[in-house]
């Protein structure tokens, strides 16, 4: 009870600090319109996130109370005041940021009353203790005649000890239900902070029992893919290697330069047939990936781009084989996408692992425009990654930088 008590004593001192907060954001959102709030604004919206995001993780620590944040990627923005601009601009259409907004206004309020009603019926309590000792100074000294201790009238020693009994039942009610009211609390931050409505919940279990057929095809679409490439490719190749070799091994008597040259001829069949099969193997699943992981896979691909793409990454181990294959084929989509379609002359991917999610975000300098509606693969990596509850955000305005980010949750497994 006494750890609970002083949690109180911390939610309420958050709660003020709150308080301070949104005071400064609306004196940011006061001065935008002359244009010193664009730069300031943001970076109190950044501590609003932080602020949310320290009470998610008290209520995970102390209740096991899980509430998850969902913000829009943050765009990669051009320095200076546009950029300040583009980041205001992209903050304030985040749904997420009004409901950290909504926060701040209601928590100074209800942290306030979780976690000081008890320490006000603990103070309470003690002055109630105090009144067999005190009650006839304070009648006779200070004048306080016709007193009340809660429902208790001051008018003897007698009265005096019963209000100090109900001072100690008050300290024990404070310590008694201090850990209820930080439970209580805690379901408000999840209620609060959460961001996986009932309704977006219901819409995940829609999507992907949607997209439960598009992944069914998918895989027969691959499956089909590669039975063709074999067929059409190396396939032929090694028929038409082993049709080569028979004819050499009749003419080998008869005309041996004939036939070494058909031997010849087949060699460089099988040459090209084991290279369409690597090509095909890579395809599937590229032998970097298996080898090194995502990462290293990425920044491999990368080096093969006629594009400078830059490549960071803070991954602390290896995401699911499944995962991994996946996002590395969405990486090269869009990284093929940025060499065909954005007239880029540079590019960046960056890989990051945090609270169970596995977030790529690839940036160029080219034209923008990127549509979801209008094809560009993006549809296709959306279909992609359904499978793995993952999803793609894209930020493209006409004649400006691209930034789309793929999430896609994933547990760190061990390599052997």
């Amino acid at each position: 009870m006494f750890i609970s008590f002083v949690r109180g004593l911390r939610l309420a001192g958050l709660a003020f600090v709150d308080c301070l907060l949104l005071i400064w954001i609306n004196l940011c959102v006061s001065v935008v319109t002359i244009g010193i709030g664009i730069p300031l604004l943001p970076k109190a919206l950044d501590r609003a996130r932080a602020r949310t995001g320290r009470q998610r993780r008290l209520a995970r620590e102390w209740f096991g109370v899980v509430a998850e944040e969902r913000y829009l990627p943050t765009p990669v923005t051009q320095p200076g005041f546009a950029g300040h601009l583009q980041r205001t601009w992209g903050m304030i259409n985040d749904a997420a940021t009004w409901r950290d907004l909504r926060w701040l206004v209601l928590n100074p309020v209800a942290g306030s009353f979780f976690g000081l009603l008890p320490a006000l019926m603990v103070l309470d309590g003690l002055f109630g203790l105090t009144l067999p000792f005190t009650w006839k100074i304070m009648v006779d000294d200070w004048g306080w005649e016709n007193s009340w201790y809660l429902f208790v009238p001051l008018v003897d020693q007698t009265t005096a000890y019963l209000a100090a009994l109900l001072g100690a039942a008050q300290i024990y009610a404070g310590l008694y239900l201090s850990p209820w009211l930080l439970r209580l609390h805690g379901n408000w931050v999840g209620a609060m902070l959460d961001g996986r409505s009932r309704a977006d919940l219901a819409e995940r279990v829609r999507h992907l029992a949607d997209t439960r057929s598009d992944a069914v095809s998918q895989q027969a679409a691959e499956i089909q893919r590669i039975e063709r490439d074999l067929h059409d490719g190396a396939q032929a190749r090694l028929v038409s290697m082993g049709m080569t070799l028979a004819a050499a091994e009749t003419m080998l008597k008869r005309d041996p330069e004939q036939a070494l040259a058909l031997v010849t001829e087949a060699k460089n069949s099988s040459a090209s047939a084991l290279r369409e099969l690597r090509e095909l193997v890579r395809g599937i699943h590229p032998p970097v990936l298996s080898d090194r992981g995502l990462v290293d896979a990425v920044r491999a691909l990368a080096l093969t781009l006629p594009v400078h793409v830059t490549v960071t990454a803070d991954v602390p181990g290896r995401v699911s084989p499944p995962v991994e294959s996946a996002v590395y084929f969405v990486v090269s989509e869009l990284l093929g996408n940025v060499v065909k379609h954005a007239h880029a002359t540079e590019a960046s991917v960056d890989l990051r692992y945090r609270d169970g999610r596995l977030r790529v975000t690839v940036h160029d300098d080219g034209v923008g425009g990127a549509d979801p509606a209008r094809g560009s693969g993006l549809t296709g990596i959306e279909r992609r990654l359904s499978p793995f509850d993952g999803f793609i955000t894209v930020f493209s305005p006409p004649g400006g930088t691209t930034d789309i980010a793929v999430e896609v949750p994933s547990d760190l497994v061990a390599v052997a």
